[in-house]
């Protein structure tokens, strides 16, 4: 089990300039990090064919030019790692769909397996999209979410990686479910054809 001071002995160098601290800090946090990007593969469902060493390494590379950013703790390195994965599999999501609409490839009849990918892909743009209005209604609600759903961070590893009590997130995190199922079925309506 890695302990507490390796991880801030580990962002203090970071934070002097120590680029090598940084994969030092991703191999000490690699476990947990596993179990985040098992949670957000786990999410995708078969749409995603990145494994998850893949996406942790994916996102590795989203970081190492950013080392320099102002790292404050455990939680605040898993909230961030947290959320490149998101990106990642977002922007993996967009590439699919766009291809879905038409790309540069040709149409054929698609099986019910392709269709229940293609439908997972649209699940993932609508809860970033909800996450994104989210953001502009409250972004701490967001990052409780990012933090408690995606990271996997219980109530007083968000607090601290927010920097608020525990009871803040605790009713926070009720708030921002409330309103994102809001948000998610907004976004599931179809629109209006004119009429």
């Amino acid at each position: 089990m890695k302990s507490q001071p390796d991880v801030t002995r580990l962002l203090i160098e970071l934070q002097g300039g120590r680029r090598e601290a940084f994969q030092s800090l991703v191999d000490l946090m690699y476990d947990d990090l596993r179990l985040i990007a098992r949670r957000h593969l786990r999410f995708q469902g078969n749409m995603i064919t990145l494994h998850t060493s893949g996406l942790i390494h994916e996102a590795y590379l989203k970081l190492a030019d950013r080392t320099l950013l102002s790292w404050e703790d455990r939680g605040h390195f898993l909230a961030v790692y947290t959320k490149v994965m998101r990106n990642i599999l977002i922007d993996m999501a967009r590439s699919r769909l766009a291809l879905k609409r038409g790309g540069d490839r040709v149409k054929v009849t698609l099986d019910e397996h392709h269709n229940k990918i293609e439908a997972q892909a649209d699940e993932l743009l609508a809860i970033d999209q909800a996450l994104e209005k989210l953001a502009l209604i409250d972004e701490r609600l967001a990052n409780i979410v990012e933090c408690r759903f995606f990271a996997g961070l219980n109530e007083v590893e968000t607090g601290l990686a927010l920097g608020v009590s525990d009871r803040t997130v605790r009713r926070d995190w009720i708030k921002a479910r409330t309103i994102l199922h809001g948000l998610l079925d907004e976004t599931r309506v179809e629109p209006d054809s004119g009429n």
